[in-house]
């Protein structure tokens, strides 16, 4: 068996760090992305191919090119507010397009895929932590758009050789220890993000968007996982499936929940700067509070998260952050 893998979104801020531990392990990859919200220079190893995943004929060239043995599927959009107002986009860019990626897997014989499916299939549960067996009910288009996704997958694999595993995501933080990578987008909608660009003076307050949630502070309680824990579990999925793993679901998240209030102090606390807060009204589509199980991928993968610390993320993120600004202002 050939080690070509395929890493759809992999020029963006999760994919890139997904690429770079599979090129330090040996991988040949290739990263096929649009870079609407990607980045090429984020792509540290292997080949960058400037595609979309709607242009079924390119894929299907890259594909025979390349005889890969596995694919990461990570290409999507993922705003939650953004998926509430413009649903058809979000239905065919992530529903749509993983189809057209399994036609390509299905006439090139490629059998193992690991999905980045999203916590936002969950909903609004009505018990945290939530387990891979907790109810489905999401409630805004794009976690049902990767619901949907889930559902072909899983219907395809019975209908074929195709083994996967389906990560679902809690939120992703922090950026590369060594500082290489990390989120490059100015305008990241993610709470750490946003914060660390009004601790920088790249925009002029926080906001938060929900007071009167029904959690303890009244903001919204979210489980936040590192992306090079993240990643970890990617290059964990990928040698359970070389190995002949069976089809699996897993959490990845920590099953520690935060309050944005939580997360703003402490970002505050270790920054040093006391940013101003807005409190707005809460966005379309945000569940009042979801945070992980990940006992399963822990006990089937034997993944060891390493930096399971809110300050950890907060840190490291912050830290990408100041050394991006002196690159905007030609600091070394």
């Amino acid at each position: 068996m050939s080690n070509n893998i395929l890493v759809t979104g992999g020029a963006g801020y999760i994919g890139s760090h997904i690429v770079r531990r599979l090129g330090e392990a040996g991988y040949n990859v290739t990263v096929y992305d649009n870079c609407s919200t990607g980045f090429a220079h984020s792509v540290l190893y292997g080949e960058l191919i400037i595609g979309d995943l709607a242009d079924i004929h390119h894929l299907y060239q890259v594909f025979a090119k390349h005889q890969f043995s596995a694919v990461i599927h990570l290409a999507a959009r993922l705003v939650v507010p953004d998926s509430v107002m413009y649903p058809l986009d979000y239905y065919t860019n992530n529903t749509y397009n993983t189809i057209n990626l399994l036609r390509c897997c299905s006439v090139m014989g490629v059998n193992q895929l690991i999905f980045s499916s999203t916590a936002a299939v969950y909903g609004n549960p009505q018990e945290n932590p939530v387990t891979e067996n907790t109810p489905t009910l999401p409630i805004n288009p794009y976690g049902r758009s990767k619901l949907m996704s889930e559902a072909i997958i899983q219907d395809y694999a019975y209908a074929s050789r195709l083994r996967y595993v389906i990560l679902r995501y809690f939120n992703v933080g922090g950026a590369d220890p060594a500082g290489r990578i990390g989120q490059n987008s100015h305008y990241a909608s993610h709470l750490i993000a946003s914060a660390c660009n009004a601790v920088l003076k790249r925009q002029p307050e926080l906001k938060i968007f929900g007071t009167d949630f029904p959690t303890p502070d009244g903001t919204g309680v979210r489980d936040y996982i590192h992306v090079e824990d993240l990643a970890s579990a990617h290059i964990d999925s990928l040698c359970y499936l070389e190995q002949d793993g069976e089809s699996q679901i897993f959490n990845c998240g920590y099953g520690e929940g935060y309050s944005v209030r939580q997360v703003v102090e402490r970002i505050k606390a270790i920054s040093g700067v006391d940013f101003p807060v807005i409190n707005e009204a809460r966005r379309l589509g945000d569940p009042a509070c979801v945070t992980a199980c990940a006992q399963k991928i822990k006990q089937v993968l034997n993944w060891q998260p390493k930096y399971n610390n809110l300050d950890d993320i907060i840190s490291s993120s912050l830290a990408w952050e100041m050394s991006k600004l002196n690159r905007d202002n030609g600091v070394n």
